[in-house]
């Protein structure tokens, strides 16, 4: 049996395991494992197996991962989410559909603390949610404006998901943090215009508030949510100007909004230490798990000849460059409607990545370009896990078919914006190419 059949018979495998309901980061793995012990014979696997596990573990590129998670829980647990809420609404809530609006910008700078999606919809499904209902909001504008900005939580630094596709495509992941600052705040202001002018053809989705904030009142807001963003900043400037490694920002973030949480909470009590470092070595033990299963797929699929015969007829079409590239995109809505972002990145990579390069796109840009395509399948039905997300966390008050309903408009936003970063690659090269 030649290996190009072996590798697409693994390919096969893979993709019947995940329909089947297998974890990914368990099909992943065997998969590949018995994939090159049919390749190579056990015992060279063997060793391929060991030397993916040292080389990963042992790696300080991944000590990233744990210290932003670590960060994000921590701003969960000082409440910085219900800071920038009040905030927002203070400045934003009287205009029509003001709330949804404050929401997007919120989840915008509590998910560029977080770093996780999941999370930051969960938390302004609970911040957000009932007021926007309360005051009249339609159900599916109100929830879907909440999943969608979620989504924000990976695109502006620091972000574990940019930390991963620079890891399996051997990228500076301090360029990739960096890049996604611009790209994050631009989708962040698409989806607040998409969110007006949806409520300005339809008046009736949102009505209009009649907040009656002072000056002095909307100034005052700025400094329950000065920390966060002073946080941010400085982890951005520190990155682009070259005082510190991602690792140290990592730290360096952790420890700020650990020292937010004390200050909140008034004791290390309210801070649920054990339970806070439990969530971040629960859930970096699963990507890290999904990031060694995936690069011994990825070997697997380089043995077999799998991955060069993809890419060869993908670069060898005669077409513009640009159809491959939406050929890639289809590729991931599709497949992330169906499974979560780190693991898709681990299946797809392998093979897009090359591809992409051949094609003459900078890994850089290429990176925030399929981080924002993965998040946009985080949000599309069947699957749409921020959707599901924020069901769960509304306690019944809207359906999942309200959820799916509401996101047509930001979906189209998130399309808007993967045309704006073709149009302009620069809004995630220019930061990267200037930084020292």
């Amino acid at each position: 049996m030649s290996s190009l059949v072996i590798g697409g018979i693994g390919v096969a495998a893979l993709f019947g395991g995940i329909l089947l309901g297998i974890n990914v980061m368990v099909v992943l793995g065997l998969v590949g494992a018995f994939g090159l012990a049919a390749l190579v014979g056990f015992n060279a696997a063997t060793a391929i197996l060991g030397t993916v596990f040292f080389d990963t573990t042992h790696s300080f590129h991944f000590s990233v991962i744990p210290l932003f998670l670590l960060m994000g829980f921590f701003a969960m647990r000082a409440g910085l989410g219900e800071d920038l809420f009040e905030a927002t609404t203070k400045w934003l809530g009287n205009l029509r559909g003001g709330l949804a609006i404050s929401t997007t910008l919120g989840a915008a700078a509590f998910g560029a603390a977080s770093g996780s999606s999941v999370g930051t919809a969960t938390v302004f499904t609970k911040l957000a949610l009932p007021q926007m209902l309360d005051r009249g909001y339609d159900k599916s504008l109100a929830s879907a404006s909440i999943a969608i900005a979620g989504t924000l939580a990976v695109m502006i630094p620091p972000s574990a998901l940019v930390v991963v596709y620079g890891i399996l495509t051997d990228s500076s992941i301090g360029a990739l943090l960096i890049a996604g600052f611009i790209p994050g705040v631009v989708f962040a202001i698409v989806l607040c215009v998409a969110i007006w002018l949806t409520v300005w053809r339809r008046p009736e989705l949102a009505p209009r508030e009649c907040y009656n904030f002072t000056l002095r009142e909307k100034f005052a807001s700025l400094k329950l949510a000065g920390p966060l963003v002073l946080i941010i900043l400085l982890i951005v400037v520190g990155l682009y100007a070259g005082i510190f490694t991602p690792t140290e920002a990592g730290g360096i973030g952790a420890f700020a909004t650990f020292t937010l949480a004390i200050i909140r909470h008034r004791g290390i009590g309210g801070v649920e230490l054990r339970k806070t470092l439990l969530e971040t070595i629960q859930t970096s033990a699963m990507i890290f798990g999904i990031l060694i299963a995936a690069l011994v797929f990825s070997k697997f699929l380089a043995l077999s000849g799998v991955a060069n015969t993809v890419g060869g007829f993908l670069t060898g079409l005669e077409v513009n460059r640009w159809v491959i590239v939406v050929l890639v995109s289809l590729i991931y809505l599709a497949l992330g409607m169906m499974m979560d972002a780190p693991a898709l990145l681990a299946i797809t990579l392998p093979i897009t990545h090359p591809v992409m390069m051949d094609l003459g796109f900078d890994p850089i840009w290429f990176g925030i370009f399929v981080v924002l395509l993965v998040e946009i399948g985080a949000v599309t039905p069947p699957v749409g896990i921020n959707c599901f997300v924020v069901q769960s966390a509304s306690n019944g008050r809207v359906s999942l078919e309200q959820v799916f309903k509401g996101l047509v408009p930001f979906v189209l936003a998130g399309f808007a914006m993967l045309v704006l970063l073709s149009l302009f690659p620069q809004l995630a090269l220019f930061l990267p190419e200037t930084m020292l």
